[in-house]
């Protein structure tokens, strides 16, 4: 290699780890990095109801410093009832139990625990809990996740609701039961979630 190629390789490296430090970019074919470079804030799951089920809703998630806001709400839940809530490894939702979304995202091998301690899985977001029409409202923020950026990125990857509520204690899924909606966290138009009212 020849010392202006060595120099080019250099400074492609530094501007590749500079863009990934500062923000969350994706290029226009939807991969990280590489080529031309769109700034990810936000993203959306719809979640969809498993064989036997009718819970459906949505989740939007957008980027604050250090994690992600998640507002939105599901429904066609129990009354009163509720349930474990976690991100999970694969944005398959192809199966009609929503197994094919494999087990909750933890990319850094944590123990499963409730989301407001650590450590545990990226992918652990506590239990829904629905009131009295069946309805779960989500306004949470989740550190030390991103959308698509360097930490634990979630772009792609599941949301699966599960039909009995998580234990916060029991590895490595918190005894959550089967899973009653599941849907995949897909790039967002940009300024929806916005709009959204918080509880």
């Amino acid at each position: 290699m020849r010392y202006g190629e060595i120099t080019f390789a250099a400074l492609a490296l530094t501007l590749t780890l500079g863009l990934g430090g500062c923000a969350e970019y994706m290029n226009h074919h939807g991969h990280p990095g590489g080529g031309h470079m769109v700034k990810v804030d936000e993203a959306i799951a719809v979640i969809v109801p498993t064989t036997g089920s009718a819970v459906s809703g949505k989740i939007h998630f957008v980027s604050v410093p250090g994690g992600i806001h998640l507002l939105g709400e599901v429904g066609g839940l129990a009354p009163n009832s509720e349930h474990g809530f976690h991100i999970h490894e694969f944005g398959d939702v192809s199966s009609a139990d929503g197994k094919s979304a494999g087990g909750h995202y933890n990319p850094e091998g944590h123990p499963h625990a409730d989301v407001r301690v650590q450590p545990r899985h990226a992918g652990d977001l506590g239990n829904l809990k629905a009131d009295g029409a069946g309805v779960g409202k989500v306004d949470l923020v989740v550190k030390g996740i991103s959308i698509a950026g360097h930490m634990n990125p979630i772009i792609g990857r599941g949301v699966v609701v599960h039909a009995k509520p998580d234990d916060l204690k029991t590895q490595p899924t918190g005894d959550a039961g089967g899973r009653i909606g599941v849907g995949v966290i897909g790039v967002a138009k940009s300024g929806i979630a916005a709009t959204l009212p918080a509880k």
